[in-house]
C-alpha cells in the first residue's frame, strides 16, 4: 500500500551526483497549415495523424491512448514527441550532459519535422501565442486527459482554453544533487521566473492586432487555475523541503487517473482524499504512477518532479531556443554564480514576486522594479549566466566554442534593450504596415 512517505521518497529519488547534472529542454509549436495558416486538425488528410504515422516509418515507436487506435505520442531513445490540447508538437527531450548536445538534439528534430513539411502541406511556427487566430479555429486533439481537463477548466477559471489551444512554451528541466540544493534551486527559479518572462516574451499579438501583452500567454495562464498555477509562496517558507511539495501536491485537486487504457475523472477528488480512500466512488488502489501522472497535472511557474522544470517562459523562434536551457543552466549549475544571484534577490518579497508576474506579462523589459527596470536586471543576470557557461568548459566537438556560442541571439536582444515581442512589435509598426502576415513567411522555422 503506497503512503505519504512513499510520494516523498519519489523526489529523493530524482538526486543526482554532483558531477551528472543533465539538461532537459521541451519545446513546443504550431503546426499550421501552409496555404489556409489554420491548424491541422488530427483525422484530416495529411492531418496530425499522418505526419504521425509517418514519424513511426523514420524510427519512432507510437504511444496510444487507447487500445493501439489513436497515436498521441512517439518515442525514440530518451526522446518523446508529444500533442498539446489545440494540436501542437511538443518534443520533450533527453536529459544532455551540455548545450551543445541539447542545441544539436532541436536542431536534428525540428530538421526532421521541417523535412516532412512539404509532403504534408505545413509551417512550424515558434510563439508564445498564435498571432492572429481565436480559441474556436484550434481543434482538439483525441487525448482522453484534454476532456477531462477542457471541462474541469471551464468551472475554475476564464482563460484555461485559450492556454490549453492557443500557446506555446519553451521549458527547461535542471537536475538537483540534494534536497538542499532542490531548494536553493527552487526558490531562484520562483525568483528568476518573471525576469525570464520579460527577456522571452514572445506573445504581442491577439487576433491580427497588438495586445495589452508582451506575453499574452502568460496574461492567460493567470486566469487558468488558481489552484494548481503561480508562484507558489510555501517554497520560501523556512523548513521547506520534499515533504512540504508532497503536502503541497497532496492538496490540489486531481485530474484523473488511468487503468486499462482508461481515464477515470477524479476532478471531484484531491490526491490526499484518494491516498487516504475518501474517493468512494473509486476503487483503485494508489500506484507511484497515479503520482507520477498527478504531479503533470500541476502548473506553478517551477514544479517540482524529480528534477525541476522552470515553466514561464514563452515559445521563441530558432535564434533564441537554444539561449533558453542555456540562460538558467549558467546560472543554476555553477555554486558561485549562484551565490551571486542569491545576492541580488536577497531580501526580494513575497509581494515583490507577486508584483514581477502580475506586471511583466504586460511591461516586459520596461517593467520598473526596485527603481530600475528589468532590462538592467536581466542584463545582469545574462552575464552572471555567461560567467556560469564559461566555468563550465563545455566545449563543442570541434574545441572551438564553448556553451556561450549559444546565448548569441540573447545577448544581440538585451544589447538592444528588447525581448522578441519588442522586436515584432516594432516591425508591426514600421516594415510589416500594422500587418502580423509576415510572421508566416519570416519567422517560421
Amino acid at each position: 500500500m503506497i503512503t505519504k512517505n512513499d510520494l516523498t521518497e519519489y523526489f529523493f529519488q530524482g538526486i543526482k551526483s554532483k558531477h551528472d547534472m543533465r539538461i532537459g529542454v521541451e519545446h513546443e509549436k504550431f503546426v499550421l497549415n501552409k496555404n489556409s495558416l489554420m491548424p491541422i486538425t488530427y483525422d484530416e488528410k495529411n492531418g496530425i495523424k499522418d505526419i504521425l504515422q509517418k514519424f513511426v516509418s523514420l524510427g519512432w515507436t507510437p504511444s496510444y491512448d487507447d487500445n493501439e487506435e489513436t497515436i498521441i505520442a512517439l518515442k525514440k531513445g530518451k526522446e518523446a514527441i508529444t500533442l498539446e490540447p489545440g494540436g501542437q508538437i511538443e518534443l520533450s527531450g533527453a536529459p544532455l550532459d551540455n548545450l551543445h548536445e541539447t542545441c544539436e538534439e532541436t536542431t536534428n528534430h525540428l530538421m526532421e519535422v521541417k523535412s516532412l513539411s512539404e509532403e504534408f502541406n505545413f509551417i512550424l511556427l515558434g510563439m508564445g501565442v498564435e498571432p492572429n487566430l481565436t480559441v474556436d479555429d484550434f481543434p482538439w486533439m483525441p487525448k482522453q486527459r484534454y476532456s477531462i481537463m477542457k471541462k474541469y477548466m471551464m468551472q475554475v477559471g476564464t482563460l484555461g482554453h485559450h492556454m490549453m489551444k492557443r500557446t506555446c512554451t519553451n521549458q527547461v528541466n535542471i537536475d538537483y544533487c540534494s534536497e538542499d540544493d532542490m531548494i536553493d534551486k527552487f526558490r531562484l527559479m520562483l525568483n528568476l521566473e518573471s525576469i525570464a518572462t520579460a527577456i522571452f516574451s514572445n506573445s504581442p499579438f491577439d487576433q491580427g492586432s497588438i495586445s495589452k501583452y508582451k506575453s499574452l500567454r502568460s496574461h492567460f495562464w493567470h486566469h487558468t487555475d488558481q489552484d494548481r498555477t503561480g508562484l507558489i509562496p510555501f517554497v520560501f517558507n523556512k523548513g521547506f523541503n520534499f515533504e512540504k511539495y508532497t503536502d503541497y501536491a497532496l492538496n490540489v485537486p486531481m485530474y484523473f487517473v488511468t487503468r486499462k487504457n482508461k481515464y477515470i475523472d477524479m476532478t471531484k477528488y484531491t490526491f490526499k482524499d484518494y491516498l487516504e480512500g475518501r474517493s468512494t466512488d473509486i476503487k483503485y488502489e494508489v500506484t507511484i504512477k497515479d503520482w507520477e501522472d498527478h504531479l503533470t497535472t500541476l502548473f506553478p511557474q517551477a514544479r517540482l518532479k524529480q528534477y525541476l522544470e522552470i515553466r514561464s517562459m514563452d515559445a521563441c523562434n530558432w535564434d533564441l531556443i537554444c539561449s533558453q536551457p542555456a540562460f538558467w543552466i549558467g546560472i543554476l549549475y555553477d555554486t558561485e554564480i549562484m551565490d551571486s544571484v542569491k545576492n541580488i534577490c536577497e531580501g526580494w518579497t513575497k509581494e515583490d514576486r507577486e508584483y514581477l508576474n502580475k506586471n511583466v506579462p504586460a511591461q516586459g523589459l520596461q517593467t520598473e522594479f526596485k527603481s530600475k527596470k528589468i532590462i538592467n536586471l536581466a542584463q545582469e543576470f545574462y552575464e552572471l549566466s555567461k560567467k556560469g557557461l564559461i566555468k563550465r568548459k563545455r566545449l563543442s566537438k570541434n574545441g572551438e566554442f564553448d556553451e556561450t556560442i549559444h546565448m548569441k541571439g540573447l545577448e544581440d536582444n538585451l544589447q538592444n534593450g528588447c525581448s522578441p515581442a519588442d522586436c515584432l512589435i516594432n516591425k508591426f509598426n514600421t516594415t510589416w504596415g500594422r500587418s502580423t502576415k509576415p510572421i508566416y513567411k519570416e519567422l517560421i522555422f
